[in-house]
Order: structure tokens, then C-alpha cells, then sequence
């Protein structure tokens, strides 16, 4: 059973996030099956589905950002969780990005993970 949980600040407008979006397309991809989004569980009197990803977004305070998800199965639990501390992490990703658009001499599409080939080291 695979479910999303993001917060963010209170001042936030979208939910879920854009990042708990890609997160939930990119695991409905990996998936051997036919999955479904399900946000808000709390009107669905119901067992669970097998092909369900939960989707569940808290508002509050001034959480920059947690993104987790969590693998349920039988008698275990696996997390995996990102937290963002500050804003600074963006601002240095986003530095980081524009400078790797300047270094670019051949026009093109360029996404994510053109720059992350470029800046991480696969050795």
C-alpha cells in the first residue's frame, strides 16, 4: 500500500504540491498495475483498494516543505522522507540550474535530468 504525505506552510495554495504529483506519476509508472490517486479518504466507507495511492496534504505554520512516502505491506512499514529546513536549498538548486543553462552551447530542451548527469557524480 503506497501513500504520499506532504506539508507545507500555511500561505501555500496548491495541494497537493506539484513535487507530490510528480511523486505520485512517477510511482503509478513503476507500478506493475493500473493505480488511482485517492486524496482524502475521510468521505470513502470502504477497504482499502489494492492499486490506490493516498494522497494526503497538511497546511501549517511555516513548514517549507516535507514530501514522504510510505510502502505499507504485511507486517512492515518503509519510509522515505524529504524535508526541506529553509528556502536556501531552492535558491542554491535554482542558482545552480540557471548556471548550467548558461554553460549549454547547443540549443535544446533541457530538464532535470540533463543537470543532474552534469553535477553528480555516477563513479
Amino acid at each position: 500500500d503506497t501513500e504520499i504525505i506532504e506539508r507545507h506552510h500555511n500561505q501555500k495554495i496548491d495541494a497537493p504540491s506539484g513535487t507530490a504529483l510528480m511523486i505520485a506519476e512517477r510511482l503509478a509508472e513503476a507500478l506493475p498495475y493500473q493505480s488511482e490517486l485517492v486524496y482524502d479518504r475521510h468521505n470513502v466507507r470502504e477497504k482499502r483498494a489494492y492499486n490506490e495511492i493516498g494522497m494526503h496534504t497538511l497546511r501549517g505554520g511555516t513548514i517549507v516543505g516535507v514530501h514522504e512516502v510510505i510502502f505499507a505491506g504485511r507486517d512492515e512499514v518503509i519510509e522515505i522522507k524529504h524535508e526541506a529546513q529553509s528556502r536556501e536549498v531552492f535558491a542554491a538548486g535554482a542558482v545552480k540550474a540557471a548556471t548550467f543553462l548558461a554553460e549549454c552551447t547547443e540549443p535544446g530542451l533541457y530538464n532535470m535530468e540533463h543537470l543532474v548527469a552534469k553535477y553528480v557524480d555516477h563513479a
